[in-house]
């Protein structure tokens, strides 16, 4: 399906903006799935074990078009979602505490009729993994996280570096009442593009794609959603909710995690994720991707979806 263009004048929708075929004319089945309280749309291709892909800010599922293919190609089932308040999915009043988003992956992975799933997340997405594969380990059979250390490094980094705040500029100026939704949107998404192109590294991305993430941010109620999330991880750093989380964020990650990062990502220091190993009782693999920035699979999609399909075919991860 081809979406209109960014300065059409026309207010995109879901139905034209979210539901795109895969680059090379690849076939990809767009469905609506319910779990925890909410609809949410996926984008599938191929048949076998589960790999579910979670997008990050400022994107949706559209962000995986390269591994769902590679994935479907060599004998998975992939899946792309959109979290909840951003693309094809429910935009609800509220449930974007990384509790409740986490309880809304795996109760996809119910929806989708499988047992488990290998989680693979960028950004907020990876850190919605990781919450994941704490709170219903049973549901996760391996994890990939991208560009996000875990919630309670994370946590300390954006609390004791000065360095990590500074990188994070963008999630304190999301704390402000009604500005950030409005800059989100305005001259039809310009900042979003703009954001893509900071935070990547020489390899920038095209243009037609940034369009895709300037109409997908501009479907309405879709910039308030998207950062709502960071909200609460900063509002809640001090109050009863939020200290709950990570206390429960101390049980320690039990699944195979590959942990990926750009070795010139600004948004999110090597030194702040380094370290998230700590975590994990289970063979647990670090990769630093030289030259890449903020979104290694986009960046460098071959070099990517090699380490990914390497780790989820390995038979023996902790070699």
């Amino acid at each position: 399906m081809t979406a209109p263009s960014a300065d059409s004048g026309t207010p995109p929708t879901a139905a034209t903006a979210v539901r795109l075929d895969l680059p090379g004319g690849r076939a990809v089945t767009h469905r609506d799935v319910a779990a925890n309280g909410a609809r949410f749309h996926v984008a599938e291709a191929g048949d076998g074990p589960l790999v579910l892909l979670l997008h990050g800010f400022p994107q949706f599922w559209w962000t995986w078009r390269h591994q769902l293919t590679a994935l479907a190609d060599a004998g998975y089932r992939a899946v792309a979602m959109d979290l909840r308040g951003v693309g094809g999915s429910d935009r609800t009043p509220r449930g974007y505490d990384p509790a409740n988003l986490a309880l809304d992956i795996t109760g996809v992975i119910r929806s989708l009729g499988e047992p488990d799933a290998a989680l693979v997340g960028h950004d907020l997405g990876g850190y919605l993994a990781w919450t994941a594969a704490v709170m219903r380990p049973k549901l996760v059979r391996r994890l990939v996280v991208s560009s996000m250390p875990h919630p309670r490094r994370w946590r300390s980094a954006m609390m004791a570096d000065f360095g990590q705040t500074r990188a994070s500029s963008h999630i304190w100026g999301f704390q402000r009442p009604f500005v950030p939704e409005r800059q989100l949107v305005a001259d039809d998404g310009a900042l979003v593009a703009e954001l893509i192109r900071d935070w990547s590294g020489p390899l920038l991305p095209e243009d037609a794609d940034l369009g895709v993430y300037r109409r997908a941010m501009c479907i309405p109620s879709t910039a308030h959603c998207s950062i709502e999330p960071y909200r609460w991880m900063m509002r809640s750093m001090a109050r009863p909710d939020g200290l709950q989380f990570y206390r429960r964020m101390k049980r320690p990650v039990r699944v195979p995690t590959l942990h990926l990062h750009g070795s010139l990502d600004p948004v999110m220091r090597t030194r702040s994720s380094a370290g998230s190993g700590e975590y994990v009782e289970a063979p647990y693999r670090w990769r630093l991707f030289e030259g890449l920035g903020h979104f290694p699979h986009e960046e460098d999609p071959d070099g990517f979806t090699s380490e990914l399909l390497n780790w989820l075919g390995d038979p023996e991860p902790d070699r």
